[in-house]
């Protein structure tokens, strides 16, 4: 079934947004998804591949696009995606964290090393990257936004907390969080959940049935774009936004 969005076709007009882990899986969809609704897109990753397949995909669509390899887990490859981002574009008013490690393994079987990996990705990686978008975000006008790939971490939900109150604050950064629940059709799922587990689970659920990438992609577009304002502190829009 063919999903129509609720917000109107441009309401990201004008707007370019950074996506990391922005080329497969939920990140993609919601590139796509600020796409469509109007904004220029860069999408960070370490895989050219998967990134030129989303760039052209975009590009199918008429999406202004662009990839750029790069590995949140080192600092000069932030600056670099970023500074190329904003030479591209002319700017920067949306930052997406959405790129994440795993190693799908029984705690006792993961090394310090894959533990370390996880928390650089995840953790370390979307502080670099959020720090190194400052100062471009700062000279932005209205609608500024820094959107958190939480994924249950509380490393990054105190990350975002502490950006909301202090970059919301002093700058009118927008900073908030989201953490899906079992997504249908992405790896995680298919990987952690086999079908007979997942048609188990789906009668204990209200709708019975998985979120969806869209689902994700359309809170994104609320929190990305000028439906989310409103005369509330950014700490207070943080906790409502985040309820959302």
């Amino acid at each position: 079934m063919k999903m129509e969005s609720p917000f109107k076709a441009d309401i990201m007009k004008g707007k370019v947004a950074l996506l990391t882990g922005g080329g497969s899986g939920i990140g993609f969809e919601i590139s796509l998804q600020l796409g469509k609704h109007g904004a220029s897109i860069a999408i960070m990753g370490r895989r050219k591949t998967v990134l030129d397949s989303a760039v052209s995909a975009l590009h199918s669509l008429g999406i202004p696009a662009i990839g750029l390899e790069g590995d949140v887990r080192k600092r000069d490859d932030a600056v670099k995606v970023i500074e190329s981002t904003v030479k591209h574009f002319g700017r920067l008013d949306i930052l997406v964290n959405a790129a994440a490690g795993n190693f799908l393994v029984p705690a006792e079987d993961l090394s310090p090393n894959g533990f370390r990996t996880v928390i650089d990705i995840d953790s370390v990686g979307t502080f670099t990257m959020c720090r190194e978008a400052l100062k471009y975000l700062k000279k932005g006008g209205p609608g500024k936004e820094l959107i958190q790939w939480l994924a249950h971490l509380a490393a990054v939900d105190s990350i975002t907390r502490s950006l909301a109150l202090e970059w919301g604050t002093d700058y009118d950064i927008r900073v908030n969080g989201i953490a899906p629940g079992p997504i249908g059709d992405t790896a995680g799922v298919s990987k952690l959940a086999p079908d007979e587990i997942l048609n188990k689970e789906r009668q204990h659920m209200p709708l019975f049935k998985l979120g969806e990438k869209w689902d994700i992609a359309m809170a994104a577009i609320y929190l990305a774009s000028d439906a989310a304002s409103s005369s509330h502190p950014p700490w207070m829009r943080y906790r409502a936004e985040k309820d959302f």
